[in-house]
């Protein structure tokens, strides 16, 4: 699961390390969500092209999206049986810009529950290559918007301390063959979002200011002292281990 991530680092870094031929500006976000626009980068017409869609992948053949899940992640699981996804893996493929992103490890149930917000991010600080979906969705009045998705793996390691799930994350090598919808068929494509290696991640706690999305701030991303025992969970029973408050029906239905 992947529900809330940031984009710290400047403009031309991302545009170094993807290679796209755009420009843009845009300012450092310490709290992306849900529905926000989000930039990513796609190959079209022989390069790699910056873009910026709504978090929140539409398929295109939706006729009315009233009432469509918030459909934010896509197992890799599934992405090569389910509609919603089959099309966007053939042709859509996409990376979203990001240095790292939270997760919730969520202890207890009911009232007496606790969620503790945690950052994870690239060891050796480079940009953090998300593997996502596009969809360029047409309604019949001739509005047009583009949304994406990201693609979830089951967690590694490190992820497994907090929650069973976490995005595919790229290497730099990855980068070109998920992007290439021409030269490489979607099985083959969809195996490169598999769990990254351990040593690649960092993970600490944060405030749980974090969790209002109207927050956006730099304090968002200081790392506070970890809890006690709060890594030792990878070692737990698998049927033990803790998963995020957010644990979403849209695993379910698609």
């Amino acid at each position: 699961m992947c529900g809330r991530y940031f984009a710290l680092q400047a403009p031309e870094i991302h545009r170094l390390f993807y290679g796209y031929v755009e420009q843009p500006n845009f300012p450092a976000r310490y709290n992306i969500a849900p529905t926000q626009p989000v930039p990513i980068v796609h190959f079209e017409n022989g390069g790699r092209h910056f873009r910026l869609v709504r978090w929140g992948l539409w398929p295109s053949w939706l006729k009315d999206p009233k009432g469509f899940p918030l459909v934010i992640n896509a197992r890799v699981e599934t992405i090569q049986e389910k509609p919603t996804f089959r099309g966007a893996l053939r042709h859509r493929r996409c990376v979203f810009l990001a240095d790292g992103f939270y997760e919730w490890r969520c202890e207890g149930t009911g009232r007496t529950a606790t969620q503790t917000p945690f950052m994870i991010r690239r060891a050796d600080g480079a940009p953090m290559a998300l593997a996502g979906l596009w969809e360029n969705w047409l309604g019949a009045d001739g509005s047009e918007i583009d949304t994406a998705a990201i693609v979830t793996t089951g967690a590694n390691g490190v992820m497994a301390a907090v929650h069973d799930r976490m995005p595919a994350i790229l290497s730099p090598g990855e980068i070109e063959p998920w992007l290439d919808t021409r030269g490489v068929e979607p099985g083959t494509a969809a195996a490169l979002c598999r769990p990254c290696p351990d040593e690649w991640l960092t993970l600490d706690p944060v405030s749980p200011r974090v969790n209002d999305a109207r927050n956006d701030e730099p304090d968002l991303v200081v790392p506070l002292a970890k809890p006690r025992g709060a890594l030792e969970a990878a070692a737990t029973p698998e049927a033990d281990r803790p998963r995020s408050s957010d644990e979403d029906a849209q695993g379910l239905l698609f």
